[in-house]
């Protein structure tokens, strides 16, 4: 990478974000991703996965969507999702929808960045907040690994953009087959593309290495499907 970073968003309510940054090297017009956090912070697996997308040839922000109640840079350690949740029930769908137009203008400000190629891509909180984005800005792709809470989103689903695609877990406890079944029958009641995957061997968090249940598989076939899909939407 020629350049990563953190930088400063100025969003709508006078609230200031960090974020987290990585550029590809490329230097002719690039796509951009917005990357959205789990309930731990924007750490070292959320910034490994910039980079990884930087990579791949995408411009990226990953904003601190906590920004309103923790400190800049705070990150949770897995095993303590008792300190983390205070923060995670402290957002809203207004601050999270200004913070996704805050990191979407700075992302479109990019020279580098091509305006009409932006994607999103969440993991735990932040796929719920990835069909969020998808909702309230005008993507061109927009990816969620196990989104818990997006069926309390589903009346959004007529507001979608672009194309979505869904990873679940199929021994995920934390996200019912029902509330599943919720959000891919509103995407489909609202005849938004979308495309569902349920890895049936996969737990909550398979894509992340930190994390106990890490499935090195479902994370490298989910990664695969992932970028052939903004590669396909996106470019790059």
């Amino acid at each position: 990478m020629s350049d990563q970073n953190s930088t400063v968003l100025p969003v709508a309510d006078g609230t200031e974000m960090h974020a987290y940054t990585a550029f590809p090297d490329s230097t002719g017009p690039v796509p951009g991703i917005i990357l959205l956090q789990e309930a731990f912070g924007v750490n070292p697996h959320i910034r490994s996965v910039a980079d990884r997308l930087a990579a791949a040839g995408y411009a990226v922000v990953a904003p601190e969507l906590f920004h309103r109640t923790a400190v800049p840079g705070q990150e949770f350690a897995y095993s303590d999702f008792a300190s983390a949740a205070p923060h995670l029930y402290g957002v809203t769908v207004e601050g999270l929808s200004a913070d996704l137009q805050a990191a979407h203008a700075w992302l479109t400000a990019q020279p580098l960045v091509m305006t009409d190629k932006i994607g999103s891509i969440g993991f735990c909180l932040g796929g719920r907040v990835s069909f969020l984005a998808n909702a309230v800005l005008p993507l061109a792709a927009a990816v969620s690994y196990y989104g818990g809470g997006t069926h309390l989103l589903k009346d959004r689903a007529k507001d979608l953009h672009a194309p979505h695609l869904f990873f679940w877990g199929g021994l995920d406890t934390h996200i019912s087959k029902a509330q599943i079944g919720e959000v891919i029958d509103a995407v489909e009641a609202a005849q938004k593309p979308y495309i569902n995957t349920v890895i049936s061997y996969a737990d909550h968090g398979f894509h992340c290495d930190a994390r106990p249940s890490y499935h090195p598989e479902a994370a490298k076939e989910a990664w695969a499907l992932t970028l052939a899909f903004f590669k396909e939407k996106l470019g790059a």
